[in-house]
């Protein structure tokens, strides 16, 4: 499962290794009401993430780190939507990845500066989707689970060898 923390909208996409490659179970977004106090939409970002793994129950999930923001305000409220992410993933006794935007940008497309676009049309090919996942977010999870995926075949193969 892979996450994409967010106050208004957190994206998830959840992928299962098979032997055709990766492919995507599921994905979409957690919203939470602009006119709710922060407090409320912690718990009910809490709440929605508890119920989406308790639903698709996957083995391990992987969030986005926090990169600099330019706007101190949204880095504070993305960094508390990102606590509570690791919270209930802690909490359902998931292990947890962390990557970088640079990392899951090179993951996915070979490329540590890759375009929105591009990291976008990767995710749609690697999992053989018909379309770019919709919105942005859903697609940028998916693509954190995809750069989770790769890290831990990778460290697998490392510890075989």
């Amino acid at each position: 499962m892979g996450i994409d923390p967010g106050t208004a909208t957190t994206g998830y996409g959840v992928v299962e290794t098979t032997e055709a490659g990766p492919r995507a179970v599921a994905y979409g977004v957690v919203r939470t009401p602009a006119g709710w106090a922060l407090a409320q939409r912690m718990q009910s970002l809490h709440e929605q993430l508890r119920a989406l793994i308790a639903l698709h129950d996957p083995t391990t999930a992987a969030v986005e780190k926090l990169f600099f923001q330019k706007n101190v305000r949204t880095a504070m409220a993305v960094g508390q939507a990102r606590g509570v992410v690791l919270l209930a993933l802690s909490e359902c006794g998931l292990a947890v990845g962390e990557y970088s935007p640079l990392e899951v940008k090179q993951a996915v497309t070979g490329y540590g500066a890759a375009g929105k676009r591009q990291v976008q049309q990767m995710v749609r090919t690697i999992l053989a989707l018909d379309d770019i996942p919709r919105p942005d977010d859903a697609a940028d999870a998916l693509a954190v689970a995809i750069c989770h995926l790769q890290s831990s075949r990778l460290n697998e193969l490392m510890e075989a060898s």
